[in-house]
């Protein structure tokens, strides 16, 4: 999948997750207001305590979608940083075992772009 896809992707996964954290804080809002204008109306301590408990659950799922949302470019660049790791090393241990059988052309591509992962890792920290 090329980065315009990806980013699109990603760009519509948030759109639905706003979209999903602005559904529940709408109901939770609703909820609350009706609690505290109709408080008189239901006397059964059961609904009572299960409004309560449906209202922590939304608590904690707007908790939880805020938290992906500003943490997913976070996470997508520490995965990002976790596969260059990986490729510099078996890159490295590929070259060190095979570069008395690689022609000349192939080991400077792959010498240069080792250089390239260096940089992008030191970038990194």
């Amino acid at each position: 999948m090329d980065n315009g896809r990806q980013r699109t992707n990603r760009g519509n996964e948030n759109e639905g997750r706003i979209n999903q954290l602005v559904n529940l804080v709408e109901k939770s809002t609703r909820t609350q207001r009706h609690l505290e204008e109709h408080s008189d109306i239901s006397s059964s301590a059961e609904n009572i305590q299960h409004v309560m408990e449906l209202q922590k659950e939304r608590k904690e799922e707007i908790d939880n979608l805020k938290n992906i949302i500003t943490n997913s470019d976070k996470n997508r660049r520490n995965k990002h940083k976790e596969n260059t790791e990986k490729r510099f090393l078996y890159t490295e241990g590929y070259l060190n075992n095979n570069a008395d059988r690689m022609d000349s052309k192939s080991f400077e591509n792959a010498k240069k772009r080792q250089e390239h992962r260096k940089e992008q890792l030191d970038s990194f920290s």
